[in-house]
């Protein structure tokens, strides 16, 4: 299945002090790692999502404003899923430099039409490396405008609805999660 992929660089980036995009790690910023990533998987559009357009953002890559006011990830995710055109929404985050392309290969390939997947670490979601279908789009919206933005939640009902697979994460995959979210993470 064709398949559209956003970077969500959105984020504040309270806790490390700095855009976390554009902090280098292994001698590349964020951002570079996370695209050449999501570039690997050849996905059919590739998206940047943030609060405003980054100066880092490549020219191949378009742009996204997160839905205002912005939500967090939801806003971005949402943001993304009214611009795609292809049936399905890889997601990644920009602070998870451990993601493999294999591993995010494997999830593309168990999409189903209008279902996509979510990795689940000991009963928690990790809705920032997941898939989503397109028919996710009018659940992103109720949930900003209502007062309920946790993407757990959300993924939760999803998930009930059957619009996303839960797909457990072996002990293994677990380190290609790792965020890193404070300087001391570095």
């Amino acid at each position: 299945m064709k398949f559209s992929a956003v970077l969500l660089a959105g984020g504040k980036s309270r806790r490390m002090g700095e855009d976390k995009a554009t902090i280098r790690f292994r001698n590349d910023p964020f951002w570079q790692i996370q695209l050449d990533l999501l570039r690997k998987l050849q996905p059919s559009e590739l998206f940047v999502s943030a609060q405003i357009d980054p100066s880092w953002r490549p020219m191949d890559v378009q742009f996204i404003a997160d839905d205002q006011p912005s939500r967090g990830p939801v806003s971005g995710i949402a943001a993304a899923l009214a611009r795609t055109t292809t049936d399905h929404l890889l997601v990644l985050g920009i602070d998870m430099p451990f993601m493999t392309a294999n591993y995010l290969h494997a999830l593309c390939e168990q999409i189903q039409p209008r279902c996509g997947v979510v990795p689940i670490i000991e009963n928690r979601a990790e809705p920032l490396a997941a898939i989503y279908p397109h028919e996710a789009h009018d659940d992103l919206v109720a949930a900003l405008s209502g007062s309920d933005f946790s993407l757990q939640s959300l993924v939760g009902k999803l998930v009930a609805n059957g619009k996303l697979q839960p797909i457990q994460v072996s002990e293994e995959e677990k380190a290609f999660f790792r965020n890193l979210n404070e300087p001391r993470d570095l």
